[in-house]
């Protein structure tokens, strides 16, 4: 799968308001994920570095124990194993995220579930 029309990509809403399109290969992943106005990724932390970028919307992001609110353009880097959250806000927001090693639960849940729009 070198190129992806990830709009083709069906859509697996992973927590209320928060749609997920994950390609990967064997040791990378990206994760596209949309979030509606007011969604949140709740506080959680998992093994894989990660490392992402705030494409539309506005996001209050907090990696450990800073927080900090992102526009359009913004980066950052999650290392392993450190607790973080995502709250989307003014508005929904788009971020490009990337683990390594991928996500195993991730790809799992991208097979069994159900697309969403």
């Amino acid at each position: 799968m070198p190129f992806i029309d990830i709009k083709s990509m069906p859509a697996t809403e992973v927590c209320p308001g928060c749609r997920l399109r994950t390609p990967h290969e064997k040791k990378l992943m990206l994760s596209y994920l949309e979030m509606d106005a007011g969604a949140v990724i709740p506080l959680h932390d998992h093994m894989q570095e990660q490392g992402g970028i705030l494409l539309e919307g506005k996001l209050q992001l907090t990696i450990g124990d800073e927080t900090r609110s992102l526009e359009p353009g913004a980066m950052f880097l999650i290392p392993a194993n450190i607790p973080h959250q995502a709250v989307a806000f003014d508005g929904p927001a788009v971020i490009l995220d990337a683990f390594s090693p991928i996500r195993d639960d991730y790809a799992e849940l991208m097979k069994r579930s159900q697309p969403v729009s």
